[in-house]
């Protein structure tokens, strides 16, 4: 096994795989084609609402053939054959970030993007990728949702399920493995919403609103409270929020975190929702309400459709209130920076450290042994 040591892995670079490292950079992915409706709607029931809602598995396709009639008739009739701008953003982010890595570590480091939902990007055709590339140490790296434990426990289920299927019998080909499990309390990304959320301000609010009229909505993924034991992110995406109002209060003192829920009958979701929090801090004399995605890094149908659905209807209500709609992190530079900088002490890891080597064929054995002896 070839290892490298810390005084002089910069200087040489060999072509071994225990010296290259692979990025997995992981998100939702959305369709770009609304025949694939309802293929996307089954596997994210199957993944994601499986683990919360009280519905048998055989519901699951023709319930995802009626969502994606409903999909269709928004995306397509409501919304002018709306196409994400998703994967496009989550390809310029893939990109930026291998570039600053690839600066530090040359053709070592390369990153691939994987989506949970959309082929040709699914976790395992990913990974048979970086097999066949001659990678043997990968770094985890789910980007799109801050709230941690439960919706990147969903990527590493299928990188789970992937490696178990694309495994040898007697050796495995991975030889280190690394997770970065979130970025909800990281101080760089906590400056850069608070720096965002107040340039926006000056620029479009601050010549017509006073600080304390100008109501603040960091907007959250939302949770379902109960996930069948899973722990579904709240606790992380509540942190966030607390420490993004934390660098905003004392300026402007009219802030709530909104939730942006799906609102799946049977289920309690967090509150407020977003809705309910603009209504909130309206009665508390918000003239203006700006609302900030904080809890997606990546632009998506949610942050775009589910966000203007419901400004549209608080405009109704409320004519004379100012609402400002602002995006996520995407693509900007100080964003990639850091995104990249989080990854590089793992990578670091990886690179340096020596690979393991597991047959899996022994932990067959040891079951059936464990089985055998009770």
């Amino acid at each position: 096994m070839v290892t490298i040591s810390h005084h002089h892995h910069h200087e040489s670079i060999t072509e071994s795989a225990t010296d290259k490292v692979a990025v997995l950079l992981m998100g939702y992915g959305e369709v770009e084609s609304y025949e694939d409706f309802a293929n996307y709607n089954e596997q994210a029931l199957n993944l994601l609402t499986a683990k919360f809602a009280p519905v048998p598995s055989w519901i699951y396709p023709p319930l995802a053939k009626l969502l994606a009639m409903f999909d269709l008739h928004e995306w397509g009739h409501q919304h002018g054959n709306f196409i994400s701008p998703h994967n496009q953003i989550f390809e310029q982010q893939r990109a930026g970030i291998e570039h600053k890595l690839q600066d530090k570590w040359g053709d070592r480091v390369k990153v691939f993007k994987s989506f949970n939902f959309c082929q040709p990007f699914l976790p395992e055709q990913v990974l048979a990728n970086i097999k066949a590339e001659g990678f043997s140490k990968i770094l985890i790296y789910p980007l799109l949702v801050v709230d941690s434990i439960f919706t990147s426990g969903i990527a590493v289920e299928q990188v789970n399920k992937a490696l178990a299927n694309l495994g040898n019998h007697d050796s495995h080909w991975v030889k280190n493995i690394r997770y970065i499990p979130s970025f909800f309390n990281e101080s760089a990304y906590i400056q850069l919403l608070a720096e965002m959320v107040e340039q926006k301000i000056i620029q479009e609010l601050s010549q017509a609103h006073l600080p304390s009229r100008i109501g603040i909505i960091l907007m959250n993924h939302g949770c379902p409270h109960k996930a069948k034991g899973f722990t579904s992110g709240i606790d992380e995406s509540q942190a966030l929020y607390e420490l993004v109002r934390a660098e905003l209060i004392t300026k402007y003192p009219l802030i709530s975190v909104g939730w942006l829920n799906h609102d799946t009958p049977l289920i309690e979701w967090t509150q407020p929702n977003v809705k309910l929090a603009a209504e909130n801090l309206i009665e508390l004399g918000a003239d203006a309400i700006l609302m900030m995605p904080i809890g997606f890094a990546t632009e998506n149908h949610e942050t775009i459709l589910d966000v203007d659905h419901i400004i549209h209807n608080l405009q109704h209500r409320h004519k004379t209130i100012n609402f400002v709609k602002m995006p996520c992190v995407n693509d900007s530079d100080k964003f990639l920076t850091m995104a990249a900088g989080w990854a590089e002490k793992h990578i670091d890891s990886l690179i340096t450290e020596e690979g393991f080597s597991i047959n899996p064929e022994l932990a067959t054995l040891k079951a059936k042994a464990h089985h055998h002896h009770h």
